[in-house]
């Protein structure tokens, strides 16, 4: 006789089953789920909380005060993971392992992110492009363009997998042969739009759809808002290629903005409908892009040294783009710095004799370092890292 299958409770973190039960509580979001667990110290003691202590919290009410503590049983969490086994979903919950550490940073992460697919630790150098539904040919050109771009040059693309200006985003970066992550308003098995449902099938084999709302979760309206600051936030900048004056892409480039995060656009023609919210960022402050050159000069150190697709350590998205004289000299700044020479940096003779290059190409190469603000000079013909 087969022995009985175990309690989900059995074979997960109670830390673990316990924010998935609040993620089950309509009406706890991002912000409410931070203010909660500041104010209580865990998901668990949140859930069990009287309604009394709850409703001390701002933004809870008496009926979501006694809805919070039905939660408590984990008998919700408990089939939620159940369904995502049988499915294939895989489950992150911020603070764990395996959760986006760009992501984690934001104000109000999600406490639970529903994935198909993977994240690899290469992802947290991602660059987010969005843009109008109903696009032009030449907003899906230019987004097609610039995703393949940042693919080629070592970047994941991340965008919403809407009509438009996602489609052409996603596309373009699985056809440079790059990673794309599709952030999803809906349930990661429901997919929105429905014919994009292949495309969400490819990008799980070449990086990840994920989605806050639980797997099975229909497309609502306002589902698309709150997604928006994952888009955002699972990048070191967004890039708008076109927007109408009430795009949702603007909200997602306001919102990188107070993630603290860079915020680019695209300019278009100027009596196009669809150049209007792209103009305005550029106006207050937006970089504005022509071509990659202009995304990857401005993006800066990184918060941690992070792993490439290729295996190499980095600790700035523009050390993607030295060729190999130039990273060889990178890797004698960086062996100087690690025998504690980091405060006074390595001479240029140095830097010769340890490179093994000619004095011109370790000056060259010096030069490059300076422009894309990784290396910097000091006095007495020294260079360190910046």
């Amino acid at each position: 006789m087969a022995e009985p299958t175990p309690p989900v409770s059995a074979s997960v973190d109670d830390y673990f089953l316990a924010e998935v039960s609040l993620a089950c509580v309509a009406g706890v979001g991002g912000l409410l789920r931070k203010r909660l667990i500041d104010r209580f110290g865990s998901p668990r003691a949140v859930l069990t909380a009287s309604p009394e202590e709850l409703t001390r919290v701002e933004q809870v009410g008496p009926k979501l005060s006694r809805l919070i503590p039905t939660f408590a049983d984990d008998a919700a969490a408990g089939e939620l993971i159940t369904l995502c086994r049988r499915r294939g979903v895989d489950i992150l919950v911020e603070g764990t392992g395996g959760y986006p550490r760009l992501l984690g940073q934001i104000d109000d992460p999600p406490g639970v992110l529903f994935l198909r697919g993977t994240l690899e630790p290469c992802d947290a150098l991602a660059v987010a492009i969005v843009g109008a539904r109903h696009a032009t040919a030449y907003g899906r050109r230019v987004a097609h363009q610039l995703a393949g771009g940042l693919a080629r040059a070592g970047y994941t693309v991340v965008s919403g997998l809407a009509r438009g200006i996602d489609h052409a985003a996603h596309r373009g970066a699985l056809e440079a042969g790059g990673r794309t992550i599709a952030v999803l308003g809906s349930g990661v098995l429901e997919i929105y739009p429905p014919e994009h449902a292949d495309l969400a099938v490819e990008i799980t084999h070449r990086g990840a759809v994920v989605s806050e709302p639980p797997p099975l979760a229909a497309p609502v309206a306002g589902g698309f808002p709150r997604r928006n600051r994952i888009v955002s936030g699972l990048t070191l900048g967004t890039v708008v290629v076109e927007a109408a004056d009430r795009s949702g892409a603007l909200i997602t480039a306001r919102l990188a903005g107070e993630q603290g995060r860079e915020v680019f656009a695209v300019p278009g023609p100027v009596d196009s409908r669809m150049s209007r919210g792209c103009h305005r960022l550029i106006r207050d402050g937006a970089k504005l892009v022509e071509s990659i050159d202009d995304i990857l000069e401005e993006l800066g150190p990184l918060f941690e040294p992070t792993v490439t697709s290729d295996g190499r350590l980095v600790n700035s998205p523009a050390e993607l783009q030295l060729d190999d004289v130039e990273r060889q000299v990178l890797a004698a700044i960086d062996a100087q710095a690690a025998e504690g020479g980091g405060a006074v940096g390595i001479s240029i003779d140095d830097l010769v004799t340890d490179s093994g290059l000619a004095a011109s190409r370790v000056l060259a190469a010096v030069g490059v370092l300076e422009m894309r603000r990784i290396a910097r000079r000091l006095p007495g013909s020294r260079v360190a890292r910046v």
